[in-house]
């Protein structure tokens, strides 16, 4: 029978099983884990974006594991086979969600250091859960492509439109038809994706909304960030815009360089983790948590710091 890891706390309910783990409130989130054969040498956390589900850091899992590091993903409220599937759970509880997790590995994995790492919307989680004051501490932060547009670098007419149909019909959905962009140059994995029942496809607008109160939040946290960060970013990221992202950076790069490392990828879309070239980004990110390189392997570190020194001051410029 698998050993149960609970709270330090013996009034909260969280708990850690095989398959899942209890959240602060009791709510039950699916859980995924890969281990490594042999001992351990780090934690990996990995919460997905919106409307996907634990399934994305399948791969990526599976190359970490052969070098040490044991990687866990579950499914945050309203997505997979969380609970309430479809509806947004608020920004507090995506966080407290995080935070119980971080705790309970903690236990399971004394003495580890602990990452964690957010594509798009898991990103902006994390940069949210960070503000907060009783989020236990991480070794590292991995942000791979973080959901950063804020209403801020919005045109007024989007951010209008959103508020007024999240006032008036937060149950309506949109599809997402007709918008043409392409999330990655990995053909057979969108396919997939589009085959899989536990991906969302209609999205109800006050998940949108919702979305993008946690953007706000994760586009204002880039001053007082300064836990120990990487952030990637693909040239061809279509999803989240160059504007907001390169507005974030340049507050976020305004202190505690040592401890920052910007990676923008000249071949990479939104999702960088599943595209072609994934591996040369897994690879990366493995130097970085094993080793703190002073230079990322690929060079996309180098890249980045030859875009943002080209790119204007202004975003909006």
């Amino acid at each position: 029978m698998p050993k149960i890891y609970s709270s330090d706390h013996h009034d909260s309910p969280i708990s850690l099983h095989s398959q899942y783990f209890i959240a602060e409130d009791g709510a039950t989130l699916p859980l995924r884990e890969w281990l490594p054969k042999n001992q351990a040498e780090a934690v990996l956390i990995a919460l997905h974006g919106f409307n996907d589900y634990s399934q994305f850091f399948e791969k990526p899992a599976q190359y970490f594991t052969t070098h040490g590091i044991a990687c866990y993903a579950y499914d945050q409220r309203g997505f997979g086979r969380a609970p309430k599937r479809g509806l947004w759970a608020g920004s507090d509880s995506y966080t407290k969600d995080l935070q119980s997790l971080i705790a309970l590995l903690r236990n399971r994995h004394p003495g580890l250091p602990i990452y964690v790492l957010g594509e798009s919307m898991g990103g902006a989680v994390i940069l949210s859960s960070l503000q907060q004051p009783d989020m236990p501490h991480v070794d590292g932060v991995i942000l791979s492509a973080p959901a950063l547009w804020a209403r801020s670098t919005m045109p007024w007419y989007q951010t209008s439109l959103l508020w007024t149909l999240a006032h008036t019909v937060p149950w309506l959905t949109l599809t997402g038809k007709g918008v043409k962009v392409m999330p990655s140059d990995n053909i057979e994995m969108l396919r997939a994706l589009g085959r899989d029942p536990l991906v969302i496809k209609a999205t109800r607008v006050e998940s949108i909304y919702g979305l993008t109160n946690l953007m706000d939040a994760a586009f204002a946290s880039a001053p007082s960030l300064n836990a120990k960060t990487l952030l990637l970013y693909g040239d061809k990221d279509e999803i989240i815009p160059k504007e907001p992202t390169y507005a974030f950076l340049q507050e976020f790069l305004s202190t505690d360089l040592h401890k920052k490392t910007v990676g923008f990828y000249e071949h990479g879309y939104h999702m960088l983790l599943r595209d072609l070239q994934a591996e040369t980004v897994w690879h990366d990110i493995l130097t970085w948590i094993t080793k703190s390189p002073s230079q990322l392997p690929s060079g996309a570190d180098l890249h980045a710091q030859r875009t943002l020194a080209q790119s204007p001051q202004d975003p909006k410029s």
